[in-house]
């Protein structure tokens, strides 16, 4: 029997929601004391809310919440400056996540909390591992990076915009396939995540470069590019090389659970 496996970047979820249960008793960008109980019950409710709207419309046969690790993960070692600059989870709302995950339970959808992974990582592991058996995954989050996963038997979701994302929009959006998404990040570089690129070297130049040569290892290797682009990577191959690794979503970390631990039932 085919399985439909809906993976939930968590985090993802829970501060978006967050974010719209907070914003109307900001005062000066700042949330008083008396209040925070408040808008923590309400995030913790529209979570519940949210993932009944998730599993009416995906219908799954398993389901998982994946968080990310509480420690840093290893692209900070490789790269100090990785998402520098990215406003932190607010202390209060780190400490409510236990009881978002005890209210997702409610609906038998258990949370994966690695010991030092990314989730990004963990979501695509799972979703390759599914896929190579032709099983059916959707990925619900807004995060781009899933995209490069996109394929027959992978699918993202959007929850709020209450869309698929797919082949199609990720050539309107960005000229390039699925597949291509990775190398061109990697010459434009992640701003997301701080990831710098190569200088000079935006969408547009890139997603022609792209189609031009098909894959990033073959634009290096290319002897017929102009010499100013050519220029270009040669002075950042070192970083080229560095932000390929940091882009890159790990799909072979050990999992120690069993497909059958997050099955629903019916």
């Amino acid at each position: 029997m085919s399985a439909h496996l809906v993976l939930i970047d968590a985090l993802n979820l829970i501060r978006r929601i967050y974010a719209v249960q907070e914003r109307p008793f900001l005062f000066n960008n700042e949330l008083a004391e008396n209040t925070k109980k408040q808008v923590l019950f309400n995030t913790q409710k529209a979570c519940g809310q949210a993932l009944t709207k998730i599993l009416e419309h995906l219908q799954p046969s398993h389901v998982l919440a994946v968080f990310d690790s509480e420690k840093p993960c290893w692209r900070y070692e490789l790269f100090p400056d990785y998402k520098k600059g990215r406003k932190k989870m607010a202390a209060h709302l780190a400490a409510c996540l236990p009881d978002i995950q005890d209210e997702l339970m409610k609906q038998q959808v258990d949370s994966l909390i690695p010991e030092e992974d990314e989730a990004d990582d963990i979501i695509a592991t799972l979703a390759i591992k599914m896929a190579l058996k032709d099983q059916n995954v959707t990925i619900v989050s807004t995060d781009k990076g899933f995209l490069s996963l996109l394929g027959p038997h992978i699918g993202v979701y959007d929850h709020f915009n209450r869309r698929h994302l797919d082949t199609n929009f990720v050539l309107s959006k960005f000229n390039v396939k699925p597949q291509q998404l990775m190398d061109l990040w990697t010459l434009t570089g992640d701003n997301t995540n701080k990831i710098p690129g190569v200088a000079g070297i935006g969408q547009v130049t890139a997603a022609q470069l792209l189609n031009q040569y098909g894959s990033l290892k073959s634009i290096l290797e290319a002897t017929d590019i102009k010499a100013t682009l050519a220029n270009k990577l040669a002075e950042h191959k070192e970083q080229i090389a560095l932000s390929q690794e940091l882009i890159t979503l790990k799909k072979d970390i050990p999992l120690g659970f069993n497909l059958k631990d997050i099955r629903l039932s019916s």
